[in-house]
């Protein structure tokens, strides 16, 4: 039986940087380097994009 699995990954990284813009790079390149390692998230899980946004931490949050 072939069954599909829509699956997600969620994180919240705390990165230093001078701009939100930087911030997003910054985890972009760490990202894609661990994507280029390994090919099994692409070839054998069907990853198929990434994405995030960068934002500044509200009063509740450490």
């Amino acid at each position: 039986m072939k069954v599909k699995v829509h699956w997600i990954i969620d994180g919240i990284a705390e990165i230093e940087a001078s701009t939100l813009e930087d911030a997003e790079r910054i985890v972009d390149q760490h990202l894609n380097a661990v994507i280029v390692k390994n090919e099994e998230l692409t070839d054998k899980l069907g990853a198929k994009s990434i994405q995030g946004k960068a934002y500044l931490p509200g009063k509740d949050e450490h």
